[in-house]
């Protein structure tokens, strides 16, 4: 039994199958189950949400096509984008999937739907998928659509109960930071949970960048695949760069290996990496990996990475962060007038920290949105 599990795709108007290597279809049609995280919604809606970062829509047809082409029978629609064209983007997305026979997991029209365990029968057993994302503007409720949310208690609970029905439990996570190629400590920790809870394989994907990974008390952990197919342009190489992560089960036991993949800039053509290409990245994952196993360099680079992030942040979090001209913004941040003092942001660390504090901080501010 093998099973092929990829990270992002969106698929817009002008992407045509051709530009897909047959090498790539070929792993596909040798696989017999395959699950891709459908990143953007398919919908014809215009409704935009209020967010920040961009809204994404993936071309009905075209994503068909390629859906059709790689033979995919599961899409995770878990992630941050999934809402990003309101309700009716979610329901239409998941209209999309059931017309065209694809199972779907992590996304419904309201939290219920959304957190339901997806179990597939198999020769090797049962498999139960579990799919959530971190809360970025996508998350369902009790009364909206959306995607199904990280939330560690909901979630254990929910690998606790698809381990009592199921032979393996795949947990699948879309949450990480973008462009940064390993953990956070706090990331590792959360994930090796969800293992010490059940999950005999935890993915991640979302970052748009490839990570390392890991085996931790016998369970893998898969901390990104990043992009799979995005038919986005970018500045940032690891854009073009992912892993396809082939998973075999077989007496019982779970098998896993990586397929580097790479998209071609401006035409986006697909196609698994040439043995040096190959080995080139697997020697990068072999340097994270290393980091990863050693809790004192994860720290280290984590600290590194909070020093390079440091003034954007400072940024976001100051008045002139809303101020809309281009030119007027620029000046502020090259001069370093932020207009903040150490007593605001201390009291916004701690809305944001505490958790009583953040409970009522986020229903007050999603009330405020709504108005």
């Amino acid at each position: 039994m093998k099973i092929l599990i990829t990270g992002d795709l969106v698929v817009d108007q002008l992407f045509d199958n051709s530009n897909i290597n047959e090498d790539m279809i070929t792993l596909f049609k040798q696989s017999d189950l395959n699950i891709v995280n459908l990143e953007a919604p398919v919908t014809t809606s215009n409704s935009k949400i209020l967010k920040t970062g961009p809204h994404l829509k993936s071309h009905k047809q075209r994503t068909l096509n390629v859906l059709n082409a790689l033979k995919v029978d599961v899409v995770t629609m878990a992630n941050n984008h999934i809402l990003d064209y309101d309700e009716q983007g979610v329901i239409d997305t998941l209209d999309f999937c059931q017309k065209n026979n694809f199972q779907t997991v992590g996304a419904g029209r309201n939290l219920t739907e959304a957190s339901k365990t997806l179990f597939i029968d198999t020769p090797e057993g049962k498999i139960a998928i579990v799919n959530f994302a971190e809360n970025e503007w996508a998350s369902a409720t009790e009364e909206t659509a959306g995607a199904n949310p990280m939330n560690i208690i909901d979630n254990v609970y929910q690998i606790k109960d698809a381990k009592n029905k199921s032979n393996f439990v795949f947990v699948v996570v879309h949450g990480g930071h973008e462009y940064y190629n390993l953990p956070s400590p706090r990331m590792q920790k959360q994930y090796r949970f969800y293992a010490e809870q059940g999950a005999d394989i935890v993915i991640g994907h979302h970052t748009h960048c490839i990570n390392g990974h890991e085996l931790y008390n016998g369970v893998p952990i898969y901390y990104s695949l990043a992009n799979f197919l995005f038919t986005k342009s970018s500045t940032y190489e690891d854009w073009y760069l992912g892993l396809v992560l082939e998973v075999e089960i077989k007496k019982g036991k779970i098998i896993p290996q990586l397929h580097p993949v790479k998209q071609k800039k401006e035409t986006y053509k697909l196609s698994l990496l040439d043995r040096l290409d190959k080995q080139e990245v697997f020697n990068r994952i072999s340097e994270y990996n290393i980091i990863i196993s050693d809790s004192k360099k994860l720290k280290c680079e984590w600290d590194k990475y909070v020093e390079f992030k440091y003034v954007s942040y400072l940024n976001h979090l100051s008045p002139t962060s809303f101020i809309r001209h281009y030119y007027v913004k620029a000046l502020f941040n090259k001069i370093g007038l932020r207009l903040l003092n150490k007593q605001a942001i201390a009291y916004t660390l701690n809305l944001m920290r505490c958790e009583a504090h953040s409970d009522l901080s986020k229903d007050v501010i999603q009330k405020y949105l709504k108005k």
